[in-house]
């Protein structure tokens, strides 16, 4: 999954507080504390980024470190050196050696776009 240069990009001096929802590519460097919702787009967390924040996205690549949920409609992607913490529902997922990864994971079909385009999850009947 490779960093694209046209995505839109949070700087490491950037601390936003809330919720972040957009339709396009974002690269994340910063703190970020809330939501991060891009349901048709590619979200990046780069290495200097601390997130305390769900994750939704297509895809999502985390370099840094992330303490919340993620869910992806597409595939997640843990690097080396990264660092989750929260439970993680796609379709696909790939974890690099050295990557710190600690809570759940879900690889199920049960991820759909809701009517509004945002990313939803289905639990099955157990």
């Amino acid at each position: 999954m490779p960093v694209e240069n046209n995505a839109a990009r949070i700087g490491k001096s950037v601390v936003i507080c809330g919720e972040v929802k957009g339709s396009e590519d974002l690269i994340v460097d910063g703190r970020i504390e809330g939501t991060i919702n891009l349901a048709d787009s590619r979200l990046t967390i780069g290495p200097n980024a601390s997130v305390a924040a769900d994750l939704a996205a297509r895809d999502v690549l985390i370099l840094g470190h992330v303490q919340g949920n993620v869910v992806a409609s597409g595939r997640v992607e843990l690097r080396a050196g990264c660092s989750v913490e929260g439970d993680i529902r796609a379709l696909r997922l790939a974890i690099e050696d050295n990557a710190v990864f600690r809570g759940k994971v879900d690889l199920t079909q049960g991820v759909a776009k809701g009517s509004d385009g945002a990313v939803v999850t289905h639990s099955g009947a157990k």
